[in-house]
């Protein structure tokens, strides 16, 4: 199992965005996200950081369903 990475916010967003996330919406610092899956709707939040805590991303992960190596690939 690889290490979580220390990214910026933006490298995150946009590694979603080619998973398939959008962008909602921005008010400040929090980056909401959401992606159809079936007839769910997932939805999490990215903090506009300059780098993300990696246990913060470990959770945004959890939440998008993605591991570690997933994400690698998408950067």
């Amino acid at each position: 199992m690889t290490k979580v990475p220390s990214l910026n916010y933006f490298e995150v967003v946009k590694a979603l965005q080619r998973d398939g996330w959008t962008v909602v919406r921005q008010k400040g610092s929090p980056i909401r996200l959401q992606k159809r899956m079936g007839d769910d709707v997932l939805k999490i939040t990215v903090p506009a950081h300059r780098p993300i805590k990696r246990s913060t991303l470990s959770h945004i992960l959890k939440q998008a369903r993605l591991t570690v190596e997933e994400l690698l690939d998408l950067l």
